[in-house]
């Protein structure tokens, strides 16, 4: 089973992440068989080219969103360290994949 997984993650002033979102998942081993970033929202307040003076010690709160491919009857574990990791904020399970069928 494929998951898109929303995640909160903090940028620092240039713009860089200063947080790997996945980490907080505290997965048992085994649970996923491989997982990609799909995209990263940088936070608008970053794309302003003069921006305010803001205090050192502010990170801008963006999103990335990664897929994960959950090993088969692991899903409930998946989704249990999705819903307590507190940097998730949405997950979808994608439609499974269709091969076409021989002679189609």
């Amino acid at each position: 089973m494929r998951y898109r997984v929303t995640f909160r993650k903090r940028f620092n002033q240039e713009g860089q992440g200063s947080d790997d979102p996945v980490t907080s998942l505290n997965l048992p081993d085994g649970v996923v068989q491989d997982s990609a970033v799909v995209e990263t929202f940088v936070p608008d307040s970053l794309h302003v080219e003069e921006r305010m003076e803001e205090d050192d010690d502010f990170f801008p709160f963006g999103t990335e969103v990664w897929e994960f491919e959950v090993t088969d009857g692991r899903e409930k574990d998946f989704e249990d360290a999705v819903a307590t990791s507190g940097a998730a904020l949405e997950y979808d399970k994608m439609p499974e994949e269709v091969s076409p069928e021989p002679g189609s």
